[in-house]
């Protein structure tokens, strides 16, 4: 298992949309693992497979808070299924926007069909937390982003901001 490095707005692979996973077999799995070492490392509650460069329908959630055991979940050709409920609102951050929270509305409650990785199909009814992080990671397998449910004042500005830190960043240095 390795710990990858996080792409940031404003990269463009991040407005990719992922392709399905074709098989399930030993590199998907470890690929999987990265993802949830990566998830740990940052930390975070989920990763798209996109955000490490990957442009693969693959995700990985954890909801357990940090005095209870590790609860991961792979996802892979997640989709949505149906909505339901009324919007429910959220405090959303990512871990490709570091440091930058906003409020974003969802439905209550999602079905999602996937494959895990055993390589069997699965569906799950989510609501809450788990049904606001899954639909955060399908947006982007989509090439969504969550800014992009938020006013485009707003957006705007992240943008602008994470554009300025990008071309302030100093060159990396070149070893060797």
């Amino acid at each position: 298992m390795s710990i990858r490095p996080i792409i940031l707005l404003p990269d463009p692979v991040l407005r990719e949309v992922s392709k399905p996973v074709e098989r399930i077999d030993d590199n998907v799995r470890k690929f999987a693992a990265d993802l949830f070492e990566t998830m740990y490392d940052a930390p975070g509650i989920g990763l798209a497979a996109i955000q490490v460069g990957e442009p693969r329908r693959l995700l990985v959630i954890d909801l357990a808070k940090e005095d209870e055991p590790k609860a991961p979940q792979a996802f892979i050709n997640p989709h949505i299924v149906s909505r339901t409920g009324e919007g429910v609102a959220y405090e959303e951050g990512c871990l490709s926007i570091p440091d930058y929270y906003a409020e974003v509305e969802r439905p209550k409650e999602v079905n999602v069909r996937y494959v895990d990785l055993e390589g069997k199909e699965q569906e799950i009814k989510a609501e809450g937390l788990l049904a606001v992080c899954l639909q955060h990671e399908i947006d982007h397998l989509n090439g969504v982003l969550f800014i992009d449910h938020i006013s485009r004042l707003k957006r705007d500005i992240v943008i602008r901001k994470f554009r300025k830190m990008a071309r302030d960043k100093p060159p990396a240095r070149m070893v060797g």
